[in-house]
């Protein structure tokens, strides 16, 4: 188990993790495929496309891997997640104050999202949570660093972070994965999108139930938690 003491920057996912972005996401998926004329799945069946690429999400959705119906897609999402739903959004209740603790006992904090970072760096400003962070990276609007373990590995190269003081924390397996890829540390969070069966599959090094002991297993000494093997199914009012 890695002792957190020896750890000082913290890669942190945005959706699931510190916001819970399901109506902003759920809609605007909706919206574009009410622009192209395809069958619109009820916002409680399209929460799963919360933190996979989002191009895989629409592929699955069309039943297709034609580029350029795909990007038609992804135009029509982003027609209305830039202007509306990037803000259709809520930070999860205890996350500022568990930022405020992990950036008061010296840790660094990067965030590291396959959301395009241009609406990354808006969605931190407006819930002014930008002041927590020493980079923000996200993937690029043509889809270039869209993979979480390629992200991870451009975060680690571009901030020159070593892999025994760095941590990824997030809430679906793709943050376990890109982390482990990477050789660094890994942590799930439980209370965004990732089913206790899927997080227990992909075996993160650590678990955290909450922002609070979040804050306070990276602050403190840590104590090992255990995965549900039940899954997780996030509630629309968190």
């Amino acid at each position: 188990m890695t002792d957190f003491a020896s750890i000082h920057n913290l890669l942190l996912d945005l959706d699931g993790t510190l916001t819970d972005p399901h109506l902003g996401i759920t809609r605007c998926i909706q919206f574009a495929l009410t622009r192209l004329e395809r069958p619109v799945p009820p916002p409680e069946e399209l929460l799963w496309c919360i933190g996979p690429p989002l191009r895989h999400s629409f592929c699955a959705l069309l039943d297709s891997d034609d580029p350029s119906l795909l990007d038609t897609a992804l135009h029509h999402y982003r027609q209305r997640f830039a202007t509306v739903g990037l803000f259709e959004n809520e930070v999860y209740p205890d996350i500022p104050e568990a930022l405020t603790a992990i950036r008061t006992s010296g840790k660094r904090l990067f965030l590291a999202t396959s959301k395009p970072g241009v609406f990354a760096h808006q969605i931190l400003d407006h819930f002014d949570l930008s002041r927590f962070f020493d980079g923000v990276y996200g993937s690029e609007l043509d889809g270039g660093r869209v993979d979480k373990t390629e992200l991870i590995n451009h975060i680690m190269h571009n901030e020159r972070l070593s892999q025994q003081t760095t941590l990824m924390v997030g809430d679906r397996k793709y943050d376990i994965i890109g982390g482990r890829n990477n050789g660094i540390a890994t942590a799930a969070v439980t209370y965004g999108y990732g089913s206790g069966d899927e997080l227990a599959a992909v075996q993160p090094d650590h678990v955290f139930h909450s922002p609070a002991q979040m804050a306070a297993g990276l602050t403190q000494s840590p104590e090992q938690t255990e995965i549900s093997p039940t899954p997780h199914h996030p509630s629309s009012t968190h």
